[in-house]
């Protein structure tokens, strides 16, 4: 896999734009205006549309034609999540609707007192789905995340909209972000990891992922299994345009090793790509080479 920067991709601008007329306008109006902002992106950003139009041929089968015909309605859903989020914050999501497929397994987790680690991938759009979380299964969720984003884009972010709705735990090389996931468990609560997204210098396992050998970080199944709570995989794809399926589904047997874990995730994350390959969302050359 080629290394991942960790940095949110867009512009200052961008996102002032995007969220003013969120603002003003609404979500129809707005969407209608990311066809062609994204079509420009589709014609032109080659460094993030060729590896996905390679993903899609060496996974899925497709030619070069209807990958770069999924690859553009990719580009356009993954710009809708992006509105879909912002709209969520600025309470301007009426429109959306979702259902949860297995909400009961966290519920009856929540009820028991005990936390959980949730392990998510870049796999529709996982912050609108902790969210949601928050508001029908839990008051606290932690997302475990990279600090990397553009401080000025995340800076105008927070104080236009408020910030996300769940506590952030950044991952750092003093290791303090294990010390927190450890008081948030002990206090009963969700915390919610990507273990999809591999960076260059940290601990890996290789795993075969539609049947080519990839390396994902190592960190996330460590820790799912050290600390002898819960483990669910939870993932938030959109259906169409106005409604959202949560899913949580949890790995069978318990008290598994990091390889076990990793290995139950990765089938878990084929059986969520192949089911919705439009919304796989890794702008990046993912495979070994």
């Amino acid at each position: 896999m080629s290394e991942w920067d960790g940095k949110t991709k867009g512009s200052l601008l961008g996102y002032k734009f995007f969220i003013f007329s969120i603002k003003i306008l609404g979500l129809p109006p707005v969407y209608f205006v990311l066809r062609f902002v994204t079509y420009y992106y589709f014609l032109f950003a080659k460094k993030a549309r060729e590896p996905i139009v390679d993903f899609y041929q060496k996974t899925i089968g497709l030619t070069r034609k209807e990958a770069l015909k999924l690859t553009r309605k990719n580009i356009f859903i993954f710009g809708q999540t992006l509105v879909d989020r912002h709209a969520f914050l600025l309470n301007k999501a009426k429109r959306i609707s979702y259902s949860f497929n297995n909400e009961e397994k966290l519920i009856e987790i929540k009820d028991s007192g005990k936390g959980a680690i949730l392990l998510s991938a870049h796999v529709g759009n996982w912050e609108t789905a902790g969210n949601l979380l928050k508001h029908r299964v839990t008051n606290t969720i932690n997302v475990v995340m990279l600090d990397a984003e553009y401080k000025k884009i995340k800076a105008f972010v927070e104080a236009t909209t408020g910030g996300s709705k769940f506590n952030v735990i950044p991952i750092k090389n003093d290791l303090t972000h294990v010390i927190k996931i450890n008081n948030a468990l002990k206090n009963s609560e969700f915390v919610a990891i990507h273990a999809d997204r591999y960076m260059k210098g940290t601990k890996s396992i290789e795993l075969d992922f539609f049947g080519i050998p990839v390396k994902f970080p190592y960190g996330p199944f460590l820790i799912a299994s050290k600390f002898k709570v819960p483990v669910v995989f939870v993932f938030a794809v959109k259906e169409n345009k106005n409604h959202y399926t949560l899913s949580a589904e949890t790995p069978s047997g318990e008290s598994k090793t990091p390889e076990e874990i990793a290995k139950d995730y990765v089938t878990e994350v084929e059986r969520m790509v192949r089911k919705y390959p439009e919304q796989w969302f890794n702008y990046y050359n993912y495979f070994t080479q």
